[in-house]
């Protein structure tokens, strides 16, 4: 076996693994939460708020924002393991996943949704029926992977879902500027759909594990060991930038152009050129995502 062949034996080996697993930053005012030491885990998402430009961190026990000093800080007091994570209209959190053990809800919380950034929430749709493992939104629509039936969801209002092709992709992306394109990563590479997700052929091209298209000619992908690349054209060539720090990914999200969010298994790291270089702005105190 060449040395080409193994790396992408590895590869998939990895985002097999994966996809059968589980399921002003320094102002703390306003924040109803608590201080959960020194590092997070388990992290099913990143994002930051374009209204007040903090950094809120999904993870398996809630969701966090740095507080004053930098330390990961539970927001309100729901502790669910938040699966699917994403902005919505504007800037609402959209979240699917799991209730915290011994909270009286059903096992899969379908599509849930925060307008004050995480305090409080409200069931939207499929509570009971749906965990979404994965959350886009683009073109005023939720698209949504749906791994309970191993499916693509789409809907206009968040309440009601059209199903569409079956699926087992670990993160899915839709087009900036279509909203026929939709990407996922699945363990033969990339499987590109141009009827809405209606139809995904197997896939092909590098095999990623999270994807993040913010602008059209900037889709982000990071590879199984942390490696970012960038494409200009829809996902149909690449162009590796750098290497995430702190070994396999857990999440991904493209801010802009330029600015990337990335958490690994040993910390929540933001890029400000492309991936070429990081900072930390969280720690990761054990490794395991989606």
């Amino acid at each position: 076996m060449n040395k080409r062949i193994a790396t992408l034996s590895a590869a998939t080996a990895a985002l097999v693994l994966a996809l059968t697993a589980c399921g002003g930053d320094g102002d703390d005012s306003g924040d109803d939460g608590r201080s959960t030491g020194s590092g997070i885990s388990h992290i099913h998402g990143v994002e930051i708020h374009p209204a007040d430009g903090r950094l809120y961190v999904a993870t398996h026990n809630g969701i966090h924002t740095p507080d004053a000093d930098g330390r990961p800080r539970l927001v309100g007091d729901r502790e669910d393991d938040f699966m699917g994570f994403t902005l919505g209209a504007n800037g609402a959190f959209l979240a699917s996943g799991h209730p915290a053990p011994g909270r009286d809800a059903p096992a899969d919380l379908g599509l849930i949704e925060s307008t004050d950034t995480g305090r409080t929430w409200k069931d939207r749709s499929l509570v009971g029926e749906v965990d979404f493992h994965s959350l886009d939104y683009a073109h005023d629509t939720v698209y949504g992977y749906d791994s309970t039936n191993g499916l693509l969801r789409v809907s206009k209002d968040g309440k009601n879902w059209e199903k569409r092709s079956p699926l087992k992709a670990l993160d899915i992306a839709v087009s900036p500027t279509d909203p026929d394109t939709v990407l996922a990563t699945t363990e033969a590479g990339i499987s590109t759909s141009t009827d809405g997700g209606k139809t995904f052929p197997t896939g092909t091209g590098p095999v990623l594990a999270f994807l993040s298209w913010t602008e059209a000619k900037a889709l982000y992908g990071i590879g199984t060991a942390g490696e970012i690349s960038v494409s200009a054209d829809g996902g149909k060539s690449w162009k590796r930038t750098g290497t995430a720090p702190g070994g396999g990914p857990q999440a991904l999200t493209a801010v802009d152009a330029r600015r990337l969010i990335v958490a690994t298994q040993d910390g929540v790291y933001e890029s400000k050129d492309g991936g070429v270089t990081f900072t930390k702005r969280l720690n990761v105190s054990s490794g395991g995502g989606h």
